[in-house]
């Protein structure tokens, strides 16, 4: 039986607590630069025992937060935000950061062990066009408090509202390799710096990068408290064409996203439809990969 999950509202944030904790807190309008492509995101993410689980406007890449849904090549828009990687002249600041803006609940349910919000957002250009329409869901469950165990199922419909055809890509599309980082992106603590990465193919650490696989782990330690944690991810589902490949990195920072566009560009037509389904698990140790392996197999969508 799953622990209560309960949710509060306040304008600005959506905070999710579970056995006592607030394992997550949505940041529903972020007072952000504009280069940063303002947009709702999660942070901090916490275990069931209260460790950190993300980090925030990191000096390096100060557009990272937390969990984010994102894209960083849409048809000449960075949504990303900073600097827009060009074929042959690299990382260049651009007048093409764009914002995505939670307008609106379409439904916000607590009960049964889990709680869920549905929300709609408008991906807006640099210069004022709204571009897509989006219906994204958050869904929090299964809290084991024993066994120190929270889930996360993420779901989101990307309209195109534009007029005509969205290209969807990123900046391995765009010609620079092993950087095809776009979609659902997590941010890891500084301290996890080094952790270690597994994959449901067997493959580890920084070879991972640029595969398929049905799901990764990441395991890391903590800053100031003892122990460490181990986030697990399921690659999930995308409707467009290209297969999801996971970005991952545990140097110089820790990162990883289920790329829906890592290699490939997915072309939207006017009025269509981008479905993304992702499960994330969040456990309060250091998992070994055979316990690793047998969660995947618990928790697989």
């Amino acid at each position: 039986m799953s622990d209560t999950i309960t949710l509060s509202r306040d304008p600005d944030a959506l905070t999710v607590t579970a056995a006592g904790t607030e394992i997550a807190r949505y940041v529903l309008r972020p007072d952000a630069p504009a280069v940063e492509a303002p947009k709702p995101f999660l942070h901090p993410l916490r275990t069931l025992g209260g460790a950190p689980l993300t980090a925030v406007r990191p000096w390096d890449h100060r557009w990272h937060k937390g969990l984010q849904m994102t894209w960083s090549h849409v048809s000449g828009q960075n949504f990303w935000g900073g600097p827009t990687f060009v074929r042959g002249s690299g990382y260049q600041r651009l007048d093409n950061v764009g914002t995505i803006r939670h307008e609106r609940f379409e439904a916000v349910v607590e009960g049964d062990g889990e709680a869920a919000f549905t929300e709609s957002l408008a991906w807006t250009t640099s210069t004022g066009e709204r571009w897509i329409g989006e219906r994204r869901t958050h869904r929090f469950h299964a809290a084991d408090p024993a066994r120190g165990i929270w889930a996360l199922d993420f779901a989101t419909s990307l309209t195109n509202v534009r007029g005509s055809a969205l290209e969807l890509g990123s900046p391995t599309t765009h010609g620079r390799d092993a950087a095809g980082y776009t979609g659902l992106f997590w941010r890891g603590p500084r301290s996890w710096t080094g952790c270690d990465v597994v994959s449901a193919t067997g493959i580890t650490g920084g070879d991972v990068m640029g595969t398929r696989s049905d799901w990764i782990a990441l395991t890391g330690q903590h800053d100031e408290i003892d122990g460490g944690a181990t986030v697990l991810c399921f690659a999930g589902t995308s409707s467009g064409a290209a297969p999801i490949r996971w970005f991952v990195r545990s140097e110089p920072f820790p990162v990883f996203s289920p790329s829906p566009s890592f290699d490939e560009t997915v072309v939207l037509e006017p009025g269509r439809v981008l479905d993304l389904r992702h499960r994330l698990v969040f456990v309060d140790r250091m998992c070994a990969s055979d316990e690793v392996g047998a969660l995947a197999a618990e928790f697989a969508p």
